[in-house]
Parts: C-alpha cells; sequence; structure tokens
C-alpha cells in the first residue's frame, strides 16, 4: 500500500511513454503532417538487413555477457561461501564495481585494452609486440569484446552477491543429511545447492540479460560501427533528418518493448517450475 503511489507513477510514466511510441510508429505524427495509420514501419523495419543484423548482434552481446557473468559469478560465489571467509569488507570489495558509474568502467577499460592502452604499452616494452598494430583489436571490434569486458566486469560481482546472500539462507540441514548418507560434495552441490539457488540464478541471468539487451551508452562508445545494437539503431533512425525515419525508431523501440515482456513472461514460467522441482528435490 505504501508503494502504491510509486509504482502508480511509474506506470503511468511506462505505460504512456509505450502508448506514446506504438501510436508513433504506427505513423501517426500529425504535428509533422503525418495523419495516417500504417503498419508500414513495421513491415519496413523487419525487413532491413540492418535491423536482423543489429538483431542478432544484441541477442550475441547480451547472452555471451549474460551467460558468462553467471558462470563465473556462481563459481567464485561457491569458492567464496566454501571457503566460509566471507564478512563485511569482502561484500563491500563486491559492492564497489556495482555503484561505479558504467561511463567510468567505460574509460577505464578503453585506457587498459585499446591498442594504445596499458596492456599494448607493456607487451610493448616486454617484446611480446613490436608496435601497437600487433595488440589484438579488444575496442571497437566487431566482436564486441569490449562491450562484454564492462559488462562483466559490473554484472559478476553483482551475480556473486546474488548466490552468497541466498546461500547463506539455505538450512543447513540439506547438507547435514546429504553428508550422513554419504553424498559427496560435488553430489550436494548438484542435487541440492544448485537447485534451490535455481531461481536466483535465473534471476540473475534475467537482469544481466536485460540489461545488456537494451543498453546503449556501452556499445555506443565502445562498439564497432559496422556493427550496432537495436538501441543504438533506434537512436540513428531517431536523430535522422528525414522525419520518415522517426516512426521507424519507434517500431524498433516497440519491438525491444515485446522482445523484453516475452522475456519476462518466459522467466514467470520457468521461475516457477525450478522452485517447484528445486523444493522438491531438495526434500527428495
Amino acid at each position: 500500500m505504501l508503494l502504491g503511489p510509486f509504482f502508480l507513477i511509474m506506470g503511468i510514466i511506462f505505460v504512456g511513454g509505450l502508448i506514446q511510441a506504438l501510436v508513433q510508429s504506427l505513423g501517426y505524427l500529425p504535428a509533422f503532417g503525418m495523419d495516417s495509420v500504417s503498419l508500414e514501419y513495421y513491415r519496413r523495419v523487419l525487413t532491413d538487413f540492418r535491423f536482423i543484423s543489429s538483431l542478432r548482434h544484441t541477442f550475441y552481446i547480451a547472452l555471451t555477457s549474460s551467460a558468462l557473468s553467471v558462470a563465473l559469478g556462481v563459481f567464485v560465489a561457491f569458492l567464496v561461501h566454501k571457503t566460509k571467509r566471507s564478512n563485511k569488507f569482502s561484500f563491500t570489495l563486491l559492492r564497489v564495481p556495482i555503484v561505479i558509474p558504467h561511463i567510468v568502467v567505460i574509460i577505464m577499460i578503453f585506457h587498459i585494452f585499446f591498442q594504445t592502452g596499458i596492456l599494448s604499452r607493456f607487451a610493448f616494452a616486454i617484446g611480446l609486440i613490436e608496435s601497437a598494430h600487433d595488440f589484438p583489436l579488444l575496442i571497437f571490434d566487431r566482436g564486441g569484446v569490449g562491450v562484454i569486458i564492462v559488462y562483466l566486469y559490473k554484472q559478476i560481482p553483482f551475480v556473486m552477491l546474488m548466490v552468497i546472500s541466498i546461500s547463506r539462507n539455505i538450512d543447513s540441514k540439506y547438507f547435514q543429511v546429504a553428508e550422513n548418507l554419504g553424498a559427496s560434495p560435488f553430489q550436494i552441490m548438484t542435487r541440492i545447492t544448485l537447485p534451490l539457488l535455481a531461481p536466483t540464478i535465473l534471476s540473475a541471468f534475467l537482469f544481466c540479460f536485460a540489461f545488456g539487451f537494451g543498453a546503449f551508452e556501452v556499445p555506443f562508445l565502445l562498439g564497432s560501427p559496422a556493427r550496432q545494437t537495436l538501441p543504438i539503431l533506434a537512436f540513428i533512425e531517431y536523430t535522422s533528418p528525414v522525419l520518415d525515419d522517426r516512426p521507424a525508431a519507434m517500431a524498433i523501440n516497440v519491438i525491444i518493448s515485446v522482445i523484453s515482456l516475452i522475456m519476462i513472461w518466459v522467466y514467470a514460467k520457468v521461475l516457477s517450475i525450478l522452485t517447484k522441482r528445486g523444493m522438491e528435490g531438495a526434500i527428495v
């Protein structure tokens, strides 16, 4: 009830913006003399090679960064939880990459991994490369390595915090019973810990994927001009001097929103299944 006004205001802003984008994506912009409604801009976008290429590249960036972040974050969280040495200071260190703004991380990654950056100069100093051009292109590259590195730096600590916080609340009786029955550490991890943590891991993956799929500033500043993500393509269309491109930009934004809503629906379905199976597996 206390959060009701906040959700009401945010709901109005979100729904209002989505409705406005949907109306404009149909070509209805009376202020610019465009008062007809048509699905032509969706057909134009969906059949455009640039959109298909951007969609593939966006999914690639989001899936790769999310999968690596979850895998590495869960692995390190297990190591930290196993050593039982996590304390308030270590948790504070984990929060530092999360609170640092993305623009600061972008500048840091640029100066470290660019062909004239710190790593390149160090490799040149010890004789591994003969010139800056011999250093692998990690920034502005077609594979989006620089973009993924930024996401990993921000998302791995986020996944670790989520997993460690939930794993601390798992009843130790599960592990004690399993050990008494002769279960190995690997069996305990795969049959008890992972099923109970599956909803949390899925949530972390969805958060990472949603950000990577809809982020603008990181791929805009570190990505390759030859391979653009969907938010960048929408920005280019929206800032085009040709007014006929603005409905196409709104159509791209609506498609991004629809994909995000589908991901939320799939997440809710899978989450309910994993939660049920996790509890049943732990009980068995």
